[in-house]
């Protein structure tokens, strides 16, 4: 498909549509108490992570996994980061779901099973509550500690939605346990926090999902899209360190899972775009020369070594359109800023 192809429209809506001048069904906020579920999957077994966080770090070059910069305290630092003026992301993604919510709410359809993918705070998803009106309220981080706050304010606000919480590892194997009603499910990943996967990572997690999507499953899915290095650099390295902060709290992370003794003030954090690859790349780069013990090894790292900590992948609307076709998803909705920054895409299950 050209790239023209997001701009089309699907011309079918989920639900039939609403006489002229009405409102699409919404959900009216109650307080009340209430409790929300928690349940961690297999995948968040702390000793199969530990495994993986040791093999990355003794690697030569070093590489770890994103997800190990979200424990509480780096899932806190996040949340600081989309505050920046130099993170455009959240901000710019917030204002396509503001200025295109009864439009994407009337091409999702009302009544779904909302499962939120690396949900954090939740507050993106809550925004759509009232026009989708979801029976069920699925949010999936691999930081349930943090998760928890969050999910016990959404019970009691809204107390007619089911409301659940898996920690979970987004790039293991998972499968969605029973509570998690099969029908008429709807994943939303924004952020774009799929471009913290590989190209071919990326189609993998997006077909598991189009695996337990079910026939009328549902992807609303948010991206990055390609601008220039200065912009893109500038939102992965702010002045105030605050990202700096939060990619030097992986090591501090990683003292607590391997009993390491890292000391974050010998790592300086780095932020590059990568041109042929289409992506940020974000390091520690090691100030000195220094060693570093865990599990009863000394790891030699010298002056200058770096540990890849994160990529964020950078998109083309054709580029979308081939990921979404190759995990089994059709191309249905798009919806972009006017400087198109970003896309906002909605995909139904091929």
């Amino acid at each position: 498909m050209q790239p023209t192809a997001l701009s089309q429209r699907d011309a079918l809506p989920a639900f039939p549509p609403a006489p002229p001048g009405a409102e699409p069904p919404r959900l009216r906020s109650v307080r009340s108490p209430s409790r929300p579920r928690l349940m961690s999957l297999a995948t968040l077994d702390p000793a199969r992570l530990a495994d993986e966080l040791d093999a990355g770090l003794s690697s030569r070059p070093a590489c770890v996994s994103p997800k190990f910069l979200y424990d509480e305290l780096g899932s806190r630092l996040f949340d600081a980061i989309t505050a920046l003026p130099e993170y455009y992301p959240t901000r710019v993604e917030g204002r396509i779901l503001a200025a295109h919510r009864d439009e994407i709410c009337r091409a999702l359809g009302a009544g779904r099973s909302l499962i939120d993918l690396g949900a954090g705070d939740c507050r993106k998803a809550e925004a759509l509550f009232g026009c989708l009106a979801p029976r069920q309220y699925v949010a999936l981080d691999i930081s349930l500690g943090y998760l928890a706050g969050a999910l016990r304010r959404l019970a009691r606000d809204w107390p007619a939605i089911d409301v659940i919480g898996l920690g979970v590892d987004l790039a293991a194997d998972f499968r969605l346990p029973a509570d998690i009603a099969p029908e008429r499910r709807l994943f939303f990943y924004p952020g774009s926090s799929i471009g913290n996967f590989t190209p071919e990572a990326a189609v993998t997690l997006l077909a598991r999902l189009r695996d337990q999507a079910g026939d009328d499953g549902r992807l609303l899915l948010g991206a990055d899209l390609v601008k220039p290095a200065p912009r893109l650099e500038a939102a992965y390295d702010d002045p105030l360190g605050v990202t700096a902060a939060f990619n030097r709290n992986l090591l501090l992370h990683a003292n607590r899972l391997l009993g390491a003794d890292f000391d974050a003030s010998d790592w300086r954090h780095l932020a590059r775009w990568n041109p042929q690859q289409s992506r940020i790349d974000m390091y520690l780069e090691a100030r000195r020369d220094q060693e570093v013990s865990w599990r009863g090894r000394s790891h030699f790292y010298p002056l200058g070594t770096r540990i890849h900590t994160e990529s964020s992948h950078k998109y083309r609307p054709d580029d979308l359109d081939r990921l979404l076709a190759a995990a089994g998803w059709h191309l249905a909705d798009a919806w972009f800023d006017e400087a198109r920054q970003f896309a906002v895409v909605h995909a139904r299950a091929a």
